[in-house]
This record gives structure tokens, sequence and C-alpha cells, in this order.
């Protein structure tokens, strides 16, 4: 289980650095809305989009820890079910501690983003009931998409969150992706 853990934390902080999701949000929604002053100060947009690079590791990491640990799986014949409460903490306190080591995160900014993200499930979880599918036109009701639109362009707020609401969406295939292949790549060979 702790090299899964290990293993799904390095496969989507790859993929999210591969995928260039966040510099490719954020450009467009400098092009599309001609923002070009977000994009002014180098220094400054290098740190806005470390920032929100931390939001969608968040992010992929709250909706892969969900798919591994709460989403119902068949387990030979029996009835498909969630992971065991115990082994779904144990799953998630090995993410972590990989996730840290892997970033080479001070215990400060390790106890952070564990804060964050547990903030990220427990809103995920009030509103899991309601999930509906989005019309275009209307922005995620999820974390991510409030701290990055208020992160990224606070006085263009509802711009800035209908483009982080389908970043939101790459994430979640992005996810789901990696914890397929994740998946794929775990199971015993017979």
């Amino acid at each position: 289980m702790a090299d899964a853990a290990a293993a799904l934390a390095r496969q989507l902080h790859e993929a999210l650095l591969r995928e260039r999701i966040v510099p490719r949000f954020a450009d467009s929604y400098v092009l599309e809305n001609e923002r070009q002053a977000l994009q002014a100060h180098a220094v400054m947009y290098r740190d806005l989009l470390a920032l929100l690079e931390r939001e969608a590791l968040l992010a992929l990491s709250a909706r892969a820890l969900e798919m591994v640990c709460d989403e119902p799986r068949a387990q030979g014949r029996s009835k498909p079910r969630p992971m065991a409460r115990r082994e779904a903490a144990l799953f998630h306190k090995k993410f972590l501690a990989s996730l840290v080591r892997q970033q080479d995160w001070s215990v400060g900014d390790a106890l952070d983003f564990q804060r964050d993200l547990q903030l990220y499930q427990d809103l995920l979880a009030r509103t899991a009931p309601a999930r509906r599918s989005r019309k275009p036109f209307e922005a995620a009701n999820h974390p991510f998409v409030d701290r990055c639109a208020f992160l990224l362009d606070s006085s263009f707020l509802e711009k800035a969150r209908m483009a982080a609401s389908r970043a939101l969406a790459e994430l979640e295939n992005l996810a789901a992706q990696v914890c397929e292949a994740s998946g794929r790549s775990n199971k015993p060979v017979n």
C-alpha cells in the first residue's frame, strides 16, 4: 500500500508538470480577457503560477484520494466496496508523506498543504450529494475554482472563476487517467 500511495503521489505531480495545465490556464486567461498586466512583472507572474500549481496539486490530490479511497471497487468476487476506513487513513498518510518527500517541503509547508487538503476534502464532502453536470456557462462549485479565481484576477472574479472551472475539468480528467493507470500497474499478475 505504501508503494501504491508513493507511486500515485509521484505520478500525479509528474502528470501535472507534463500536461502544463496551470500555465496553459493562466496564459489562456490572460489572452482571452486581455489581462496582459498579470504577466507584466515576471517575478510576480512566476509566483502566481507557483501558487496556482499548488492549488492544482491540492485539487488533483483530493480527487485522486477520493477515487482511490472512497469509490467502490470490486475485490475478487465480492460486492464492490470502498476502501476500509483504516486502510484509507493509512493510504492517505503514506500519500502525503511521499508527496512531502518528493516536493522537499519544510515541516511548515507540509502542514499547510495537509490542512488545505483537509479543507478541500471537507468542502467537497459537503457538496457531494448535489453533484450534477454543469452547464457550459456555469462555474463549478469547488474550492479550486474559488481560490484560483481570487489569486488569478480578483477584479474580474466571475471570468476568472469560469477559466478556473475549465482548468478544474482538465485536472479531474487527469486525476482519473492517473488513477486508472496507477490501478492497472498495481494489480498483481497471475
